[in-house]
């Protein structure tokens, strides 16, 4: 990571934009909590994949062991650059309070995060952006819940599709207002206990079929769409060397401070199988 300037001291130390950038970004952002996360190093990223699995047998004391080779191929990753441009005065550029340093990173790590999510469920391709998303992969499982949610039953069966393919499921992601529709749903028509059920150990979290639903406004509305996501299967890959540069240059007139933070990001999904795209007809 590296911190530069012109014209006035360092705002951030490198040790400071990892943790007020990079490390709440992969905190906060719906890609960072139900992705695996990868730090390349290079500008290129293979992420292997298995096709065929090599094939044991019962063998009889002595006899020979046939040999079977397991079918692998790779995906190369080029992560794409994300970059935030943000202005500040100069007085807090120079308040070296860790609150000042605090509302800086922040506002970065808001925008950033937002933009990733975006990409992370974009349904065309972003221009300039990741080489791959969940709304444009090809291969990904599908599972419909009829016409409309009305039980668990569309959401146990991605568990199971995703297992049949190498997957374990252990994130729901949907909009919010799909969210706010199946939290008035019932575990059965005479009970007033909801589908949706808090996660004891995560406040704020509510669980179907004990694993974990998250919302993010860019996950499309249409169709109630919920994607049912395996870390195993689904990595973000951040290449190291993000940067935060500052310029008071451009805007010397006005006492302001340029802020610009870039880092490069892509994701990869070696097993498509494995997610599973739940929606309903209408």
């Amino acid at each position: 990571m590296a911190s530069t300037t012109s014209g006035f001291g360092p705002i951030l130390t490198p040790a400071q934009v990892t943790d007020l950038v990079i490390k709440p970004l992969v905190a906060q952002s719906v890609a960072g909590q139900i992705l695996s996360t990868i730090n390349s190093g290079t500008n290129t990223t293979r992420i292997p994949r298995v096709l065929t699995d090599p094939s044991a047998s019962w063998v009889a004391e002595g006899a020979e062991i046939s040999a079977t080779d397991a079918t692998v191929d790779e995906l190369d990753i080029v992560p794409a650059k994300l970059a935030a441009l943000s202005v500040i005065s100069s007085e807090l550029a120079n308040d070296s309070t860790p609150a000042a340093a605090n509302i800086i990173g922040q506002g970065l790590v808001r925008d950033l995060q937002r933009k990733m999510d975006a990409a992370l469920f974009a349904t065309t391709p972003i221009t300039n952006g990741p080489q791959y998303s969940l709304g444009t992969l090809s291969g990904v499982s599908t599972v419909s819940a009829g016409a409309a949610y009305t039980n668990a039953d569309a959401f146990s069966d991605a568990k199971y599709i995703s297992a049949a393919n190498n997957g374990l499921i252990d994130h729901y992601v949907t909009n919010p207002a799909t969210a706010m529709a199946l939290s008035k749903l019932k575990e059965t028509a005479s009970s007033n206990r909801p589908l949706l059920q808090p996660d004891v150990s995560q406040p704020g979290v509510t669980t179907i079929l004990g694993t974990p639903l998250m919302t993010s406004p860019s996950v499309p509305t249409a169709l109630g769409t919920v994607w049912a996501v395996p870390s195993t299967a689904a990595y973000l890959i951040i290449r190291d060397g993000a940067t935060l540069d500052t310029d008071s240059s451009v805007f010397f007139t006005s006492d302001r401070i340029a802020l610009r933070c870039k880092l490069r990001a892509g994701f990869a999904f070696p097993l498509p199988a494995a997610v599973v795209k739940i929606t309903t007809t209408s």
